[in-house]
């Protein structure tokens, strides 16, 4: 989970957003492992690893199928242009195939350019008719009650 929570953190750093995280090895002990209601996957340069991706099921009541969604994408910017970002990409398409989702999703940061580049590159679409809406903690506390 020391990994894990490592690469979360440099793509907060690479994000900018590095004050945003809070979670802690025990965090994702308990959502990956004991919950498991998320994964990761790492991609390997000699054994080493280099980037990752999380990902969680969602699921489509228009599509009537589950969907893969993609929370982090990351590779250490010295590995980029090798295809290793599109390898992770390709993984968890198949991973989605096999468990007969209907799509795959992720969000990226406006400002972006270069990972927008990217994804446009594999044919993926940006939503631009939806905005994305949050409620944090404090918030789900006051609605609930």
């Amino acid at each position: 989970m020391a990994l894990v929570l490592d690469f979360v953190r440099q793509l907060a750093a690479y994000e900018h957003l590095l004050d945003k995280v809070v979670a802690t090895t025990e965090d994702l002990e308990q959502w990956l492992f004991d919950k498991q209601l998320a994964e990761a996957t790492f991609a390997l340069v000699d054994g080493q690893e280099v980037g990752f991706a999380l990902y969680f099921y969602n699921y489509s009541t228009f599509l009537g199928q589950a969907g893969l969604y993609i929370e982090d994408l990351f590779v250490q910017p010295q590995w980029r242009g090798h295809g290793l970002g599109k390898g992770l990409l390709r993984q968890l398409a198949q991973r989605a195939l096999e468990q007969g989702c209907g799509r795959m999703e992720w969000s990226c940061l406006d400002w972006n350019q270069p990972s927008i580049d990217f994804y446009l590159s594999l044919g993926a679409t940006p939503m631009d008719d939806w905005t994305t809406y949050r409620l944090n903690t404090e918030q789900l506390q006051q609605l609930a009650s």
